[in-house]
């Protein structure tokens, strides 16, 4: 059964597409929702005028979609997450946490948008945000032990404490070399 969407549904496809779904489905659920009408040839010929006449919308719109998937082609997300002896994630890191990250750095991208195979160890991932149905941008994930970064933290502090009695040990030698000047 051909079907025309009305809105964006994420692993079906974009508002304004054509697609191909089981019967039960598009009469069940689509079209009841008025999520989708059937794609009948008078329903195509009103979709292709109706695509002309937005077509400069629908070109602002895809430039704003660059905009931002620009925005967060650089970020890398680090995830920590609790994890078992054997390497395995207590639960799993998935859409909503990337989400969650993306927001703390500033980034307010909706959870729906994102696809990505739930992480269930420990390792790299790539999550794909979808804003547009040309624009996607990858984010390289990392899924860290929750006690790794504590250990990175720790080399950090004892660096600058190690740095401190060198700076002291400055300090005496320049006051006596204002002292012999004089």
């Amino acid at each position: 059964m051909e079907i025309i969407l009305k809105e964006d549904i994420i692993g079906l496809g974009f508002k304004n597409d054509i697609v191909n779904v089981k019967s039960g489905y598009g009469r069940n659920y689509l079209i009841p929702q008025g999520k989708g009408v059937i794609a009948s040839p008078s329903a195509k010929k009103i979709l292709a005028e109706n695509l002309k006449q937005q077509a400069h919308k629908l070109a602002a719109l895809k430039a704003e979609a660059e905009k931002k998937a620009e925005a967060i082609k650089d970020v890398a997300l680090c995830i920590a997450a609790k994890v078992s002896a054997t390497g395995q994630l207590y639960g799993s890191v998935g859409a909503a946490q990337v989400a969650e990250e993306l927001k703390k750095l500033g980034h307010d991208i909706d959870r729906k948008i994102i696809t990505m195979h739930d992480a269930k160890t420990v390792g790299d991932f790539t999550a794909l945000v979808h804003f547009h149905k040309e624009v996607t941008a990858e984010i390289p994930v990392k899924v860290v032990a929750e006690n790794a970064p504590v250990e990175e933290k720790k080399a950090e502090e004892v660096a600058p404490e190690a740095e401190a009695p060198v700076a002291a040990e400055e300090a005496p030698a320049v006051e006596q070399e204002t002292a012999a000047e004089e």
